[in-house]
């Protein structure tokens, strides 16, 4: 479930950058006032380090493709992994390559020669267990586990959630894998891994974004807090369906938008669920993503107006104007402006907008976004027990606290040299991954610090709360 548009990749590749690197105590940080990030001007930097980055021919590691040695070290690596990762995830992957044999193995590598279903999936299983359990780009996997961990583990323990019952697939955290440029983020839900017995999602990047590309981390946004959430409990997405079509009925536009949009509510979900889990990072970060993957794929760093029919997410424009409405839900003090930000620069990107087979007016692409905001966010779902995905998770102005200390760390940060962790494993009162990267993204955003630079530091500040107990 890819977030951007599936298009073919071209890959010359780019230099690494310097490591700036580190963190510093809170006690050492200016209490300045940082940039504003509603400025966005940092933007363009941040969509090049992103371009550069799908440029890139990094891979991960090879898909292990013989039985014997695969089994061998999974059975090793599944040894190194916390308690419940070995019981949800590798235990139950080397029970099913048991069943499945030698034989069996190979036919599931015959039957999918292209790599997109179950050999996909098989693999990316196991390369869950590898990566993490043979120690590949061990610091960023750390950092990348610690966001994946928090947005799901954040929507389960939410305070708001409790009356709710346990969601129904998946309870498990989800574990993570570095993947190739051209497949993108992506997830495995767990409705889909349970097929292999696996009880946890697999959430995927490519392996150039473990050390560039910073938008491409508020994309995990959308795959964890978005699709691996909305497939946890069953019968959400077709309430979901239903309500964005009936909120755009009711706002009087087009019965053929209201269908576009329920067609589409998986991803259109998604992004909603991204931004209340992470604020208007995650819209920054969609914007931004976007155009720096047009721009390597398709030559014009520019949001696409073109939703075609066939294509399950909605035209990239119409999927920023549906990030900044969800902005403007939330209960931060600088919602409005931020929305209103977002959906200024979107705009200038605008052109004729088509969704499907429907020619629309930028004001109806806008007001039709702004229902399926309200519709996601705001109804009370049968499926949580009468509770709506706005009332168990929201950005408020603690939350814009919290980003605020991190940022003033990221921006005084040092170089503590390669190999090195940052010593403070406590940043700020509250603070979680989630925070950490719409921190990065902010101080990138606002042409404060290099998003090369406060990458680096978002790493380091990611691994050490992976690190730190409890």
């Amino acid at each position: 479930m890819f977030i951007g548009p599936a298009l073919p990749s071209r890959s010359p590749a780019i230099d690494d950058a310097p490591d700036p690197g580190g963190a510093v105590p809170l006690a050492s940080v200016s209490l300045l006032r940082p940039p504003d990030p509603t400025s966005l001007a940092g933007l363009r930097a941040c969509v090049t380090d992103a371009w550069q980055a799908a440029l890139s021919k990094q891979d991960g590691p090879a898909d292990p493709t013989v039985f014997a040695p695969l089994r061998e070290r999974l059975e090793r690596a599944a040894a190194r992994l916390p308690a419940d990762v070995r019981k949800a995830v590798a235990e139950p992957l080397l029970r099913r390559l048991d069943e499945l044999g030698p034989r069996g193995f190979a036919g599931v590598l015959f039957r999918d020669t292209e790599r997109e279903g179950e050999a996909r999936l098989l693999l990316d299983v196991a390369q869950s267990v590898l990566q993490q359990g043979e120690g590949y780009e061990a610091r960023a996997t750390a950092a990348f586990q610690e966001v994946v961990g928090d947005l799901y583990e954040g929507f389960l323990s939410a305070e708001e959630r409790r009356g709710a019952h346990p969601p129904d697939h998946g309870v498990a955290t989800p574990v993570v894998r570095w993947g190739s440029a051209e497949a993108g983020p992506y997830t495995w839900p767990a409705n889909v891994t349970e097929t292999l017995g696996v009880q946890a999602a697999v959430v995927s990047l490519p392996a150039a974004n473990a050390s560039g590309g910073l938008l491409a981390w508020p994309a995990l946004a959308h795959e964890t807090a978005g699709h691996d959430i909305l497939v946890a409990d069953d019968g959400m997405r077709e309430e979901l369906s239903g309500a964005v079509e009936k909120e755009i009925l009711a706002a009087g536009l087009d019965p053929a938008i209201a269908r576009y949009w329920s067609e589409r509510v998986d991803e259109s979900a998604a992004d909603v669920m991204g931004v209340l889990n992470m604020g208007p990072a995650s819209a920054v970060g969609m914007l931004g993503y976007f155009r720096a993957l047009n721009g390597a794929w398709r030559g014009t760093p520019a949001l696409r107006n073109v939703g075609r029919e066939e294509d399950p997410h909605p035209a990239d424009i119409a999927r920023v104007y549906l990030a900044a409405e969800t902005v403007r839900l939330l209960s931060f003090q600088g919602a409005g402006r931020w929305a209103d930000r977002l959906v200024a620069e979107a705009d200038r990107d605008l052109g004729t907008i088509r969704l499907g087979d429907t020619v629309v007016t930028p004001q109806v692409a806008k007001a039709s976004a702004a229902a399926v905001a309200r519709a996601i966010a705001r109804t009370h779902l049968d499926s949580l027990e009468g509770k709506s995905l706005g009332e168990i998770q929201d950005w408020k102005d603690s939350d814009e606290a919290v980003v605020a200390t991190l940022r003033r760390q990221m921006s005084a940060g040092t170089d503590d040299g390669p190999g090195t962790t940052p010593s403070v494993g406590r940043y700020a009162r509250g603070a979680y991954a989630a925070h950490a990267v719409a921190a990065a993204v902010y101080e990138a955003a606002s042409g404060a610090s290099t998003p090369e630079r406060v990458m680096k530091r978002m790493v380091r500040v990611l691994d050490a709360m992976h690190a730190a107990p409890g």
